[in-house]
């Protein structure tokens, strides 16, 4: 599934990128269908919950866990701000399912071709850089 060269990954931000434009220049429902891709996220179980998991640097409370699964690594979030946990959602679906050093050379690109940085206010863009580096780092806990 994966080639070793992102493709998985760059696939991914293409099919979002997609998924976006049919929204054009509406940031409502831009905002909305982030929503809806937060709560369509797996509940996470709560003994994940705790402050080991928990991303620091962010306005909100987001807690990240990832799991290796045949060299793999999967994440699940949840968030106490249904933006962020979408935009966390949006990255989970991005970069669960591949390999480690796949997803820390990952450019994701798709955030910007998508207007979505230019849209955070400052504490929301420095929430969202600290959660893409906590998955880069992509270890098991």
């Amino acid at each position: 599934m994966n080639s070793g060269s992102n493709q998985s990954i760059n696939e991914a931000q293409q099919a979002i990128i997609r998924e976006f434009a049919e929204f054009g220049d509406n940031w409502l429902q831009k905002y909305q269908h982030l929503i809806k891709m937060g709560n369509d996220l797996p509940e996470m179980d709560p003994q994940y919950k705790n402050d080991d998991n928990l991303i620091k640097g962010c306005q909100s409370q987001v807690w990240l866990h990832s799991y290796q699964e045949n060299g793999n690594v999967h994440f699940e979030v949840d968030c106490d701000s249904q933006i962020i946990k979408g935009i966390a959602a949006v990255l989970v679906k991005i970069l669960s399912g591949n390999k480690p050093e796949e997803i820390r050379e990952a450019e994701l690109y798709s955030l910007d071709e998508i207007g979505l940085r230019k849209h955070l206010s400052p504490t929301r863009s420095n929430g969202l850089a600290s959660l893409i580096k906590q998955m880069k780092k992509c270890r098991e806990r």
